[in-house]
């Protein structure tokens, strides 16, 4: 599922314009990539969690070379799936 058919499956669920469902998970998604960018965790309960985790500095090979590296420490977002989203998945 892509962000247009998803816009069209909530347009439809909620009983709204595509325009107003598009607005609506647009600025959704805008603001969960702000909050975690700015170091907060954003929980949705039953669906999981979103959340800015740290990566050390590590060392890695150059896979033409075999030349070890020092891969630098970075920041990635990380998404932790919840209970109830993960029952849902396994059935």
């Amino acid at each position: 599922m892509n962000k247009g058919e998803l816009v069209d499956q909530v347009a439809q669920k909620a009983s709204v314009t595509k325009k107003e469902a598009d607005a609506v998970i647009t600025a959704m998604i805008d603001s969960v990539m702000e909050a975690v960018a700015n170091g907060d965790k954003v929980t949705l309960v039953g669906f999981g969690s979103f959340e800015r985790r740290e990566r050390k500095e590590r060392e890695g090979r150059n896979p033409k070379t075999g030349d070890t590296m020092v891969i630098p420490a970075t920041r990635v977002p990380a998404f932790s799936a919840g209970k109830q989203f993960k029952e849902m998945v396994a059935k």
